[in-house]
């Protein structure tokens, strides 16, 4: 059976539109695939439409450009998205826009709008899997569609998945992981010596840091990945204040130069676990700077790539590692989602 989708792609969505140009003919010659981008929307240049598929290529290009969508021939156009979005429809939604984890907007709105109006979701929106995964699993069973997440924790490396599906029947006891490539390129180059301040200036330069790098270093970044675990893991639902979070800015060289002495690396690690009898919150869930002895797997990580640990009562651990951002590799865990929509809808 051939499976035909309308996407709208919202938010930093130019990687997923390349790559389901350049894997067109893959997609229908291997997946019975063919998916067609009816919609683009961004903050700054609102949300435009065409029901017969845009021009990728255009699109693209308008967008590298900073060119208003609105020069792709035959589009609607609305200033507002979120009224393009109920005034149009389509298959499927990617969500991309920024994470926000105060209150998860502007994407929570969009993913809730399109779940009612009876569309599948993909997110690689942190905030609202990390704030709202629960309210957004059930709105999306009470209105008979999927939702989809893996580009949210590690980007296209398997890792929710793996979780969800290979690992199924397992129970997990333990979760410790290296989710941030922003800290983990700090403490690897400064573990041969060098002064965080120095490495922050070359990661900023070769732009693995932001210019204000605040949600890395500080490890904003790790800790919406570590609330969407809790989510996905052990269906628990925490707030971003009941996780012990502590980032990299204090960690010294001379630190680092000890825990080597030791035979240790110090590594940015979210943890999860379940809490002691009697805690106020059933999991205990940390950010933090951990010293690992280097028979660990996560001691050899080394530079902006991320890994995961996950310890369970069946399978004890398993080390998944690979790269944890990156357009090219966003845009192959929402792929990957969109052919697991596709092939739970036949």
């Amino acid at each position: 059976m051939f499976t035909s989708f309308d996407c709208w792609i919202w938010g930093c969505w130019p990687g997923l539109a390349e790559l389901l140009q350049a894997k067109r003919e893959f997609l229908q010659q291997n997946y019975s695939l063919d998916v067609r981008l009816v919609s683009v929307a961004s903050g700054r240049q609102g949300f435009v439409y065409h029901e017969d598929g845009l021009d990728i290529p255009t699109i693209v290009e308008l967008a590298r450009k900073q060119e208003p969508f609105t020069g792709h021939p035959g589009v609607r156009h609305w200033h507002n998205a979120l009224e393009g979005l109920r005034a149009t429809e389509a298959d499927v939604l990617v969500e991309a826009t920024g994470t926000n984890l105060r209150d998860a907007e502007p994407g929570i709105s969009h993913i809730r709008a399109a779940l009612t109006q009876g569309m599948h979701v993909i997110s690689a929106n942190k905030g609202p899997i990390a704030l709202a995964a629960r309210e957004l699993f059930s709105l999306a069973r009470k209105h008979g569609v999927q939702l989809h997440e893996e580009a949210t924790v590690m980007a296209g490396t398997p890792v929710l998945s793996t979780l969800q599906e290979g690992m199924a029947g397992a129970q997990v006891l333990e979760i410790r992981g290296i989710l941030n490539g922003t800290t983990n390129y700090i403490l690897s180059a400064m573990a041969t010596g060098r002064e965080y301040a120095d490495v922050l200036a070359e990661a900023q330069h070769r732009g693995y840091a932001e210019a204000d790098p605040t949600a890395d270093v500080e490890g904003y970044d790790t800790l919406a990945k570590a609330l969407i675990l809790a989510a996905l893991a052990y269906n628990c639902r925490l707030t971003p204040d009941q996780v012990i979070r502590q980032g990299i800015t204090t960690i010294t060289k001379a630190q680092v130069q000890q825990a080597l002495a030791e035979e240790k690396r110090i590594k940015l690690i979210a943890s999860l676990r379940h809490a002691a009898p009697g805690a106020k919150v059933p999991l205990d869930v940390r950010v933090e700077p951990v010293a690992l002895p280097l028979q660990d797997p996560l001691a050899q990580v080394e530079g902006v790539m991320n890994a995961i640990t996950f310890h369970t009562d069946t399978l004890s651990d398993v080390t998944i590692i690979g790269p944890g951002a990156g357009g090219l590799q966003t845009a192959q865990g929402l792929l990957a989602d969109l052919i697991a929509v596709a092939n739970t809808s036949r």
